[in-house]
Formats: structure tokens, C-alpha cells, sequence
């Protein structure tokens, strides 16, 4: 599937949820939002960028752990309203230590 920034349904916050998935098993690791300029950017960086709602402002995912969320494949859903993200983990996904931020921890 072809990706456009242009084809994204953001919400009235200028943001869409990204869901986060293992391109080899296909794990879902976590749940982060974009806006326009952070979507541009990791796909032009190839690394997952997001915009933390709890801290208003750019987040790229890695850039303190070292854990970086390399992307693989984008891609938006029917309603263009969310994106899903395949990527290669390269470390823990959670700031728990977890390979994924869903199930126990």
C-alpha cells in the first residue's frame, strides 16, 4: 500500500494513533500518536517518531534507552484514521523493560 500524509484522517488535535507492531511476529508492542510533521519525519528517518500528548511535544521513540522502533512497512486503515506501523525492535519496547507494553509486567 502506497502511504500519503495527505490521505490521514487526524483528529481535531492534528493527531492519529499509530499502532505499533513486530513486522517478524507480528507482537503488538505499544500505542503512540503522531501528528503530520512527526509522521513526516519518521518516514523519512526510518525510525518511529511520535508527539507525546503527556508532554506536548516530539518523542522519538529510542533516543534515550537506545531502544529504536526501525520501520519496515506504514500503512493506514480503511477510514484512514489510524496507522499501523510494522517495525523491527531493536530492544525492549516498554520503558518497563518489556518487549511489549501489553500483557504482564
Amino acid at each position: 500500500m502506497s502511504f500519503s500524509l495527505d490521505e490521514v484522517a487526524f483528529d481535531a488535535s492534528g493527531l492519529v494513533p499509530v499502532i505499533v507492531q513486530d513486522v517478524k511476529t507480528k507482537t503488538v508492542l505499544m500505542l503512540g500518536y503522531a501528528n503530520k510533521q512527526t509522521l513526516q519525519e519518521t518516514i523519512e528517518l526510518g525510525q518511529l517518531v511520535f508527539f507525546s500528548r503527556s508532554r506536548n511535544s516530539r518523542w522519538h521513540k529510542g533516543e534515550t534507552s537506545g531502544n529504536f522502533l526501525q520501520l519496515e512497512e506504514i500503512s493506514f486503515d480503511c477510514d484512514r484514521d489510524s496507522v499501523l506501523a510494522l517495525v523491527t525492535p531493536l530492544g525492549p519496547t516498554c520503558h518497563q523493560g518489556s518487549d511489549s507494553c501489553f500483557g504482564d509486567h
